[in-house]
């Protein structure tokens, strides 16, 4: 198949994408048990309430839209799933122990798009399985970002956001997945260290994206302290002069031997015996 043909795979819609493949005509009944997961399947998630919803609704009417499957390369006599597992999943908790297949010759590349698309049009992935499916189409097949954009008929901006969540530590990639983190959200946190504490820090105070935006721009704007090891001859100094006056004593010295000596004063009567100690010595 030549993708440098695809246009718009959201925009033609799966009924396009079938049409370029080409399918058995009549819908067939095969066997549950002859169905396998499609090895390219971005989901991994599947919402129970949604689940159950499908499955009362099979239960009565039975599957209405065929599965499209295609003939499984690893196992024989068995077909893989190309559209349609959340379909496959309910009927097996219906206790249906047929369901309606339309089969498909389609290659890996053909299989890992079907998938996406029918995915994306349902707003089924979360941002995760979204953006891991974006990464299969270039890193497996030589898909570049703005091909991925118009094929899925989506921004290349949007494409290339999803891709960067990918680079986020994985204990804020699973509150993604857990739906705990949305991706506006986990957006802000993409490059920086402390994304972790920041993230729960967002969950914890229910911050809106707009707030967890502000909470990372006070965190990007304080400066990292430089730990230097003080001149221990300062130290010392410091700390004799201390003894003798009775304050605390701060001295600075810059490379060229310039700098600043600070007295702390705690009341009027410290600042006296200060400014007593200078007048009678100079």
């Amino acid at each position: 198949m030549d993708t440098s043909k695809i246009k718009k795979g959201l925009g033609r819609g799966l009924s396009s994408l079938i049409g370029e493949t080409r399918t058995e005509k009549d819908t067939s009944k095969v066997l549950i048990s002859e169905l396998i997961r499609n090895k390219y399947q971005p989901r991994k998630t599947f919402d129970s309430e949604s689940l159950e919803e499908l499955t009362s609704s099979i239960k009565e009417r039975g599957i209405i839209q065929p599965i499209i499957v295609r003939k499984s390369e690893s196992q024989k006599n068995k077909y893989e799933i190309i559209a349609g597992e959340r379909r496959w999943i309910a009927a097996q908790n219906a206790g249906l122990h047929e369901v309606p297949v339309v089969v498909t010759e389609a290659d890996d590349l053909k299989s890992l798009e079907f998938a996406i698309v029918e995915n994306v049009q349902r707003h089924d992935l979360n941002a995760i399985e979204e953006a891991q499916g974006y990464q299969k189409l270039i890193s497996k097949f030589s898909y570049d970002q703005d091909k991925v954009s118009k094929f899925i008929g989506k921004s290349r901006s949007h494409v290339s956001n999803c891709l960067r969540l990918l680079s986020l530590p994985e204990e804020v990639i699973k509150l993604i997945e857990n739906y705990k983190l949305s991706q506006g959200h986990a957006k802000v946190l993409v490059g920086l260290e402390n994304a972790l504490f920041l993230a729960k820090k967002i969950i914890e105070k229910k911050l809106s994206v707009r707030q967890a935006e502000s909470l990372v721009k006070i965190f990007k704007s304080k400066k990292p302290r430089k730990n230097l090891q003080k001149d221990p001859n300062l130290s010392q100094l410091e700390l004799s002069i201390s003894e003798k006056i009775g304050l605390n004593v701060l001295i600075k010295n810059k490379k060229n031997n310039s700098g600043s000596i600070t007295l702390n004063y705690k009341d009027l009567d410290q600042l006296n015996k200060i400014i007593d100690v200078i007048k009678s010595h100079y």
